[in-house]
């Protein structure tokens, strides 16, 4: 499932074609996707301005002239393309997927916005902008694991006394907004830390952070920005918006390399995988305690 560096990739990649553009109509090929659409969906789009597009977690937001927000979430295997028309940047390229699973087309003014998705696990939904915090979709959720907004400090309240295990408590979307499977791995291993370790031992007797918290907050931060710059990570279905791959899995250190010698140097150990919570965990038991 694409992550928060992937819902970003696309978002950059979508905002050039969609923002200050009005839609025309909006095509669907079916009733639902992972969710039946909304009473009306087509109806209450056509004719809207997006005035932006952002994201929240793994959502992306695209906020309408009415003061509505239009919900996608991508899914397994969602990916938005950009077809005909003026080209809005450097985003349009020729048609790459199987028409086939093309449930949703957005036509604006200089060219249509494509959903594509062939297992359907994807979604769309429309609510009020102003109200997105109180929504079931967004209630709830962490901060982003971003510079700024993620702090040592934080992350040991909210770790604070709990005895799941650390990869598990980084999951919880409660904790960190976006935060997934790939990356948790990622920035594990850049802190030296064990998915396995009690997550409660990142916060000190008061509650605040201990250096163990400031190293990983440091390593999720680096890890996501690397990983945006780098336009994500393509491993099964994600694109970009143009078509093109992701490159951060080039500079994955453990996740999917079951098997191959820490990245360290100086460790010597070797990179081995166990299911955790229903995921593959990748770590080198070695030098992360």
């Amino acid at each position: 499932m694409p992550e928060l560096p992937e819902v970003e990739t696309v978002r950059r990649g979508l905002a050039p074609a969609m923002e200050g553009e009005a839609i025309e109509r909006v095509h669907l090929a079916r009733a639902d996707l992972r969710f039946p659409f909304p009473p009306g969906f087509a109806s209450r789009l056509e004719g809207r301005r997006i005035v932006r597009l952002s994201r929240r977690a793994k959502y992306l937001v695209a906020g309408l002239d009415d003061g509505a927000a239009l919900i996608m979430h991508l899914g397994m295997s969602g990916s938005f393309r950009i077809a005909g028309g003026e080209p809005p940047g450097d985003f349009v390229h020729a048609r790459g997927k199987n028409a086939a699973h093309d449930h949703v087309r957005f036509v604006l003014a200089r060219c249509e916005v494509i959903y594509n998705d062939p297992r359907r696990f994807g979604f769309m939904n429309l609510a009020q902008e102003a109200a997105l915090d109180a929504h079931p979709y967004f209630a709830g959720l962490g901060v982003e694991p971003v510079a700024g907004a993620l702090t040592a400090q934080g992350l040991a309240a909210a770790l604070r006394g709990k005895r799941t295990p650390l990869k598990a408590a980084l999951l919880d979307q409660r904790v960190i907004a976006g935060l997934g499977n790939i990356y948790v791995c990622e920035a594990l291993w850049r802190a030296r830390l064990s998915p396995l370790r009690l997550a409660g031992t990142l916060a000190n007797s008061s509650g605040g952070p201990n250096a163990r918290t400031k190293i990983l907050v440091t390593s999720i931060v680096n890890v996501i920005a690397e990983a945006i710059e780098a336009g994500g990570s393509s491993l099964r279905d994600y694109v970009t918006a143009d078509g093109s791959l992701g490159r951060f899995q080039h500079n994955f250190a453990v996740y999917g390399r079951e098997g191959d010698p820490c990245p360290r140097i100086e460790c010597g150990g070797v990179i081995e995988r166990f299911a955790q919570g229903g995921r593959s965990t990748f770590h080198c038991p070695r030098c992360q305690r």
